[in-house]
């Protein structure tokens, strides 16, 4: 399963972000997920951020939907395009810093082990 992610900074006129998610099984989209956020950011990482917090459990429950109809889920990838929150997970700090040019992070959010991989276009696969 390829799950695409993406936030839109403050588009609301109360200045709320807004998440936007897709699944698909190789070709289309098998499932789609568009809401306005709760909560007001002060910025694109921190929308980025509740996105993330947003589609993952439609993630989890629909890889559990899947493995108990009789379908294993071999993979299960997010892909994002922000780099910079994704640092932040890794890091547990307030900012990222130094840009890193490194290809492979690996973090524990939640008892879920996800691997993240840059990809050329600037996107972040995750593997759940």
């Amino acid at each position: 399963m390829k799950w695409m992610i993406d936030a839109s900074f403050a588009v609301h006129p109360d200045f709320k972000s807004h998440t936007g998610g897709t699944l698909s099984f190789g070709r289309g989209a098998a499932q789609v997920m568009s809401k306005k956020q709760k909560l007001n950011n002060r910025s694109r990482t921190e929308a980025e951020l509740i996105a993330v917090d947003n589609v993952i459990t439609m993630i989890l429950w629909t890889k559990l939907f899947k493995e108990w109809q009789g379908y294993p889920i071999k993979k299960n990838i997010l892909y994002q395009d922000n780099k910079s929150p994704i640092l932040l997970e890794e890091n547990g700090r307030t900012c990222t810093g130094k840009r890193s040019r490194a290809s492979t992070f690996v973090i524990s959010l939640s008892q879920i082990k996800l691997r993240k991989e840059m990809l050329r276009s600037n996107t972040v696969q995750l593997t759940i």
